[in-house]
């Protein structure tokens, strides 16, 4: 029986998802926080650990969660990720991937440099040059979005209309990731979510916001969306990831008052459970069989051969 490893701190509902659907297809699940992985190098083929597999190396590893801390702790987790794909386990999504989408700055860059339509953004740890581009863009008639350069489900989202609504750099670790505010055509605050598994977008929602933050964790609600209906969404989720070289990955898109449709976001470790209550196919199904299928089998017929 394959062993595969759930790199995450807390399963829930998610982790309880992927059981059932890897069980399925008779592999073997085991949870674990890339905190308790370590290096051995005294162990030739097998210098990376993870807990329970002392002896061994796992088949496959599904990264479902990156925890945070340290600039050393977060890289040697990613490093950890790294090694595994050296070592020949499966890594879903990979480190590379995974650094790719947990910086924003980073991934907005990625988007950019390929062409895909995505809002005017600025980083800096530049206090002057921040509030440079905020006066900028206030006097021009826009407004600005302040991210925290790593983060997600809407924490820490700032809203600037005005000259003096740009924070202390303090309060975002020192760096201002600053992104043009894009007006959402017609029906209130809304976006879409597209799920992307191997390049092929398999499910969307629309999401309805309380206020301009439209995530389901701060209050937003999911409608279903038939993406036969909708071929630009499906087209440009499926370029975003294709240009961020993801196994998978929730592509956040919104339409400004042209209609001009803009990627916002790209997550790697993407949350669906919002999505699942409007999609009648099992995402985790999806994506289980989607790793099995191009990953353990063919690591399997590999080691046949």
């Amino acid at each position: 029986m394959s062993e595969v490893v759930i790199l995450t701190d807390e399963p829930g509902w998610h982790g309880a998802r992927l059981r059932e659907a890897f069980l399925l297809h008779g592999v073997d699940i085991r949870f674990a926080s890339l905190r308790d992985c370590r290096f051995d190098l005294h162990r030739p083929g097998r210098s990376v650990v993870l807990p329970g597999f002392e002896d061994r190396l796992p088949d496959g590893v599904f990264v479902r969660g990156v925890p945070g801390g340290t600039l050393e702790q977060v890289v040697l987790r990613l490093d950890v990720l790294h090694a595994l794909k050296v070592l020949g386990v499966p890594v879903y999504n990979d480190g590379r991937a995974i650094e790719r989408t947990v910086d924003k700055a980073m991934t907005s860059f990625v988007l950019a440099n390929a062409g895909i339509p995505t809002p005017a953004t600025w980083v800096t740890e530049s206090q002057g040059e921040a509030a440079a581009v905020v006066r900028a863009e206030i006097t021009a008639g826009r407004e600005l979005v302040m991210k925290p350069l790593f983060g997600s489900q809407g924490v820490g989202l700032r809203r600037i209309s005005a000259f003096g609504d740009l924070p202390p750099g303090a309060d975002y670790d020192g760096v201002y990731y600053l992104q043009r505010y894009v007006e959402p055509g017609g029906g209130g605050w809304h976006d879409w979510r597209v799920f992307v598994i191997d390049g092929v977008a398999v499910a969307a929602m629309k999401r309805q916001g309380k206020s301009w933050i439209t995530n389901v964790s701060q209050g937003g609600t999911c409608a279903p969306v038939d993406l036969s209906e909708h071929e630009d969404l499906r087209a440009l989720a499926q370029n975003a990831c294709c240009a961020l070289q993801m196994d998978y990955a929730g592509v956040d898109l919104i339409r400004d008052r042209d209609g001009r449709l803009q990627v916002i976001e790209v997550n790697g470790i993407p949350a669906w459970k919002g999505l699942q209550s409007v999609t009648r196919d099992s995402i985790a199904q999806m994506l289980v069989n989607d790793f099995v299928d191009r990953h353990l089998r063919r690591r399997a017929l590999h080691s046949v051969a």
